[in-house]
């Protein structure tokens, strides 16, 4: 088995990030078109932006962490004005008091405009930054930090920055290499039998175990947002519900999205660009290990096996929808919390289909405080498809987009969340943007 190419595939689809991943790369783009400006010497006067109906939808209402901010147009504007590209999607991060104000001042003074941009990608971001005599352009494409665009004045500047990858030295692996590669029994295989999980080259893993933990914490500490994980905790303490390995999975994970989302200070480990699937492809396995007095070396191998299986589905599903992904990396934590319980290949195969039966049809209305609430209820979901195929049952071939395959089952719900995805995500920001 090509152990490598596993290696290649976590560290290519998984990444830290600071805050809601569009803001993130709405703020990236700014950052690479603003870093040009700063080379000449100039201020930013003012700002145009344009975003695809994905990046519009999910950018809206995710705080911006260190700020009081939410939308594309502060996000941006912060970008712009760190010029920080290198930190990719932590360019957020260490921000001055000095970036925020004049930030703050573009966007108060109607310097920045957000548009929408007509184009066939789901993740497309451009950032237009005038100066007083040059103006720089960047773009964002398909990845949320694939840079694909780099002017001034009209001219490329690609060179100069290294590239595509906008000169960060990243291996990454296509969609389309990861669809070819990974399956079921492989990720499988390589979990249960080939991976040595406490010498192999799985840093990414690690850090997404300590990372997501301590954002985890952070949410139980102080009632962000909506409160979904605190209010979980409050459930049990006042008898309301039992506080048991699954309330206490569904309670862990949605504090860390509460504080996500919310814009509190703290770094992710993302799942194919998305912090919040970071999360639930982690911690509900992280929560019910540590529940359990699981060992550490299990423990890892179930994460692991966790984010690949979101990675494969993502693979297909595509980096944004009008889907939620929630349900993507809910699948994955199903197939880890039946291994770790205990399951077998076959059972491990019984709980996607368990999963993807329930919840494939949530949708994706925005990255914003109720992405807990789901994450909550895609993890209860996920116990109960585990504990189903435990058992040995399983959603039947006969219903709905469930095959007998369960790779064809992934398939079809890819599709839904691919194909299905333009005019429901068009109806959706429609009712964003014109609510009564």
């Amino acid at each position: 088995m090509d152990k490598t190419m596993f290696f290649r595939i976590l560290n290519s689809e998984m990444e830290l990030a600071t805050g809601c991943t569009e803001p993130g790369a709405v703020a990236l783009t700014g950052a690479y078109a603003g870093a040009e400006l700063n080379k000449r010497g100039e201020v930013i006067r003012r700002m145009e932006v344009n975003a695809s109906t994905n990046i519009l939808k999910n950018a809206m209402a995710a705080g911006i962490p260190g700020t009081k901010y939410t939308g594309m147009g502060y996000a941006s504007a912060i970008g712009a004005c760190a010029a920080a590209p290198e930190k990719q999607l932590e360019v957020i991060n260490g921000v001055s008091d000095d970036v925020y104000k004049a930030a703050e001042l573009l966007v108060e003074s109607g310097k920045v405009v957000v548009g929408h941009a007509d184009v066939p990608q789901k993740l497309y971001i451009e950032v237009i930054a005038h100066g007083d005599t040059h103006t720089a352009r960047a773009v964002i494409a398909d990845l949320h930090t694939n840079l694909i665009v780099l002017e001034v004045d009209g001219e490329s500047v690609m060179t100069a920055t290294g590239g595509a990858a906008g000169g960060a030295d990243k291996d990454v692996v296509t969609p389309e290499e990861i669809a070819d590669f990974l399956t079921l029994r492989k990720i499988y295989d390589f979990c249960d039998k080939e991976l040595d999980p406490m010498n192999d080259p799985i840093d990414i893993i690690r850090s997404a175990v300590s990372v997501n933990s301590a954002i985890c914490e952070k949410g139980l500490e102080k009632e962000y947002g909506l409160a979904i994980g605190p209010g979980l905790r409050r459930n049990c303490r006042d008898g309301l519900m039992t506080w048991d390995m699954v309330t206490n999975s569904m309670m862990v994970a949605s504090a860390g999205a509460d504080a996500r989302m919310a814009g509190a200070p703290f770094s992710v480990v993302a799942n194919s660009g998305s912090g919040n699937q970071g999360i639930t492809a982690t911690m509900p396995t992280v929560a019910l290990a540590r529940w359990k007095g699981i060992s550490e070396d299990k423990m890892l191998r179930a994460v692991t096996m966790s984010n690949l299986v979101a990675i494969r589905i993502k693979s297909k599903f595509g980096r944004l929808s009008a889907l939620c992904g929630a349900t993507v990396a809910g699948t994955g934590s199903a197939c880890a919390i039946t291994y770790l319980l205990g399951g077998d290949y076959d059972a491990v195969c019984r709980a996607v289909p368990n999963m993807i039966g329930n919840v494939a049809g949530m949708l994706c209305d925005g990255a914003k405080a109720d992405c807990a609430l789901k994450i909550s209820s895609c993890v209860n979901a996920a116990f109960q498809a585990a504990f189903m195929a435990l058992r040995g049952v399983r959603v039947q071939n006969t219903d709905g987009i469930v095959e007998t395959d369960p790779e064809h089952t992934i398939d079809n719900f890819a599709e839904l969340g691919n194909k299905g995805s333009g005019p429901l995500d068009a109806a959706i920001l429609h009712m964003m943007l014109n609510k009564k």
